[in-house]
């Protein structure tokens, strides 16, 4: 499921922005098609234009019914009445999608034979102060297995004793959940704590849901300014060179 709002607040209309002859969005849901990882690859907006975009390139797209606070709610919205096991929310703003976490956080489920695992998600390492400080970037902490224990803008962990090295991993927002995980998220209203820190994550971890943590090493590169775009730009046309 690609989420795709049409009014992002810091780049309005940027998933139909021109990446190299087709729309982000169109090129976002292609790559995902072309990973072969999932059994059905639908967008879900809100958007008519967004909408008519997908349909006119032969994809599959849901139309939203409600206005919605997050992605988590808008793919819940649309798999509601669907009969799936495995829900993988793919960022619409990612057209450089990476096949190799995909299937990361996949196979999570195929190994979580006692269903323990509500959802999975991916963290990479930071080692740049200005980056580590950034409250943009959310961090996540985890136990000795890998589960995440909190999500924060603030830095996590605080390091008190400089002798001892500190490892700081910041959230993708790439989930693949449970069907039964993303439906609880839906009927739950916002918790204390994700009102705070605005992170979604959070309300998983507030209703006592599990969420396996898988490092990877590859930065996204999402689209989230003009400058980003001119980014991809670069990156499509090297790509045809």
């Amino acid at each position: 499921m690609i989420p795709a709002r049409y009014n992002a607040s810091r780049f309005p209309g940027k998933l139909l922005k021109d990446l190299g002859g087709k729309s982000v969005i169109v090129r976002t849901y292609e790559s995902a098609v072309q990973t072969k990882l999932f059994d059905e690859v639908y967008v879900v907006t809100d958007s008519d234009v967004i909408f008519s975009e997908i349909e006119n390139v032969g994809g599959k797209v849901i139309m939203s019914k409600k206005e919605h606070e997050c992605g988590s709610d808008r793919i819940a919205e649309a798999v509601e009445n669907m009969d799936v096991d495995i829900v993988v929310n793919v960022q619409g703003d990612e057209p450089f999608i990476d096949k190799v976490s995909l299937e990361k956080l996949i196979n999570v489920f195929h190994l979580d034979t006692n269903k323990e695992i509500d959802l999975a998600s991916l963290k990479v390492k930071m080692t740049q102060k200005e980056e580590i400080q950034n409250p943009n970037n959310v961090k996540v902490i985890t136990d000795i297995n890998n589960f995440a224990i909190y999500f924060s803008r603030s830095v996590i962990p605080y390091h008190r004793d400089q002798d001892i090295k500190a490892t700081y991993y910041k959230h993708k927002g790439v989930y693949a959940f449970r069907k039964e995980a993303l439906m609880d998220f839906y009927t739950t209203p916002m918790t204390p704590l994700e009102a705070i820190e605005k992170i979604e994550a959070i309300r998983y971890l507030e209703v006592g849901k599990k969420i396996k943590m898988i490092e990877t090493s590859v930065e996204s590169i999402g689209i989230d300014t003009p400058a980003d775009l001119e980014k991809a730009l670069k990156i499509i046309r090297n790509d045809v060179q």
